[in-house]
């Protein structure tokens, strides 16, 4: 749609679930919490992946651009195309406006594409919501384990099954 100049790159669309759907303005409290947090699992990765950010993922008939996501790799492995699926190890949203959308379809996309770890940075009820075990293709594609952490808690940043390190709530929330 590009290339054609139906769209340009500068239209604020997304492709969701095969639709383009219009991604929200940006309040100062959601761009702070994407530098935040991209900042704090930086600390935590190791070399061989990178954290990006608001970069679009190429999935069966999606390409949602997380607010920040883990690659594994560096950068320059994908220099025809996006990340797809089986590159991302976690995907993270900041939700404020867009906590419903978070939580529903962006929650069934990344599910189904068995992301690993889908994080909601929930600005709303001040908390990250960490979702694991995804579904897969399903009837309704979901994540089997919720788990909730505030102010004053570590979130585990787990790759690969592995805990890598923590990032504290306290310092990703606005």
């Amino acid at each position: 749609m590009i290339r054609t100049g139906i769209l340009t790159e500068d239209d604020p669309v997304e492709l969701l679930d095969g639709w383009l759907v219009e991604k929200m303005i940006k309040s100062r409290a959601h761009t702070l919490g994407t530098r935040l947090v991209r900042a704090a699992i930086e600390a935590t990765i190791s070399p061989g992946r990178y954290v990006g950010s608001q970069e679009p993922v190429t999935l069966a008939a999606s390409e949602p651009e997380p607010d920040a996501l883990v690659v594994h790799g560096q950068p320059a492995d994908h220099p025809d195309s996006q990340p797809g699926a089986r590159d991302v190890a976690l995907v993270v949203e900041i939700a404020d406006a867009t906590l419903r959308r978070d939580r529903g379809l962006k929650k069934a996309i990344y599910a189904e594409a068995e992301i690993p770890a889908y994080w909601v940075v929930n600005l709303a009820e001040n908390q990250i919501e960490v979702y694991t075990d995804p579904s897969g293709p399903a009837e309704k594609p979901d994540y089997r384990q919720r788990r909730d952490f505030r102010p004053g808690e570590d979130v585990p940043v787990l790759l690969e099954g592995h805990e890598v390190g923590v990032v504290r709530v306290a310092d990703v929330l606005p």
